[in-house]
């Protein structure tokens, strides 16, 4: 069932805003996943306009849905959407199965890479996470490849629990118990 009065908390860091997704949001999102950078480990495709559209609803559906999704993240100095961060249920074809165990994850404008805003935001949406799951454990996948997400699940607390495939490509699967 469908809960359209769910709040979206709202989180604040020293230079971030993690917050629900607007309308107004979407062509900064279009742009942040057709950048060839941004998709590198994750498909390999920079997404069409259409194909960012469906996941950006698909991500904004999953908080009245589930109770929990990915925060936009919003550069305070500039007001501008510049990536997001947070849980979702992926219904991932993966061993093991990720269903029913929040999935964090995170993505950022390469226009920001470099200045430590991933680990601020991601680490506001792992905090905020541990009190709105309690004790269960989270999950990550990462591309082998994709040196500075491993490095930023590490940080985070996350730990290599296997490696496996997802899509045909190799992908380690992180858990922070």
């Amino acid at each position: 069932m469908i809960d359209k009065s769910m709040h979206i908390p709202t989180l604040e860091t020293e230079r971030l805003i993690l917050r629900g997704y607007r309308k107004d949001d979407f062509p900064a999102y279009a742009q942040m996943w057709a950048t060839p950078e941004v998709v590198r480990y994750i498909n390999g495709t920079p997404l069409t306009e259409e194909e960012a559209w469906t996941k950006f609803l698909r991500i904004a559906g999953q908080w009245p849905v589930l109770g929990y999704s990915f925060f936009a993240v919003e550069e305070k100095s500039s007001g501008r959407f510049i990536g997001e961060t947070g849980f979702i249920e992926g219904m991932r074809d993966i061993e093991p199965s990720l269903k029913g165990i929040p999935e964090m994850g995170w993505s950022l404008s390469p226009k920001v890479h470099g200045k430590g805003y991933a680990f601020e935001a991601a680490s506001a949406a792992r905090d905020w996470g541990e009190r709105h799951f309690g004790k269960r454990p989270f999950r990550c996948i990462i591309s082998p490849e994709n040196e500075s997400s491993i490095k930023l699940a590490t940080k985070l607390g996350f730990r290599e629990l296997t490696r496996t495939t997802f899509k045909g490509k190799p992908t380690i699967m992180f858990e922070r118990p």
